[in-house]
């Protein structure tokens, strides 16, 4: 398998690397919890380049975490939750959504009214997921609580 600047090789080295019969045995035996950590410090170094304005670690750190990206759609594809491409979708969608001032009628003179209509839409959507966890009889306020402890 050979490098490439499109998104789709390493979606397909990730598939690769978790084939139950062929792939990487540390890979396979990964999880979502067990990943996680490696999320966050990638995250962590991708905020660290920027912090010492270094472009050529800032791209490597941004593709680690990109990695990550693609890791957690892997498993979730694996146990039929959702895949890549449903990622892709849903921040397409919610970028969309959340800039109606670019993609729809709205007006933002200024970058204080469009921080304004972000958080506005995302209060909105936040009280929705809220009402519809209720709904389901689960408690908002306990989601996550102890996961990083």
């Amino acid at each position: 398998m050979k490098p490439s600047k499109d998104i789709s090789r390493l979606i397909e080295i990730m598939a690769a690397l978790r084939a139950p019969k062929t792939g990487c045995p540390w890979d396979i035996e990964q999880n979502f919890s067990t990943i996680a950590p490696y999320t966050i410090e990638e995250a962590y170094e991708v905020a660290d380049a920027i912090a010492r304005g270094d472009f050529d670690d800032l791209r490597e750190e941004l593709g680690d975490l990109l990695l990550q990206v693609v890791y957690h759609a892997q498993m979730a594809e694996e146990i039929g939750e959702f895949a890549f491409g449903d990622v892709v979708e849903a921040i397409t969608t919610k970028m969309i959504r959340r800039h109606p001032h670019v993609f729809g009628d709205e007006k933002a003179r200024s970058a204080g009214m469009a921080k304004g209509m972000w958080e506005k839409i995302k209060a909105e959507e936040k009280a929705e997921k809220r009402s519809a966890r209720i709904a389901r009889g689960l408690d908002p306020e306990d989601h996550g609580k102890g996961y990083l402890d």
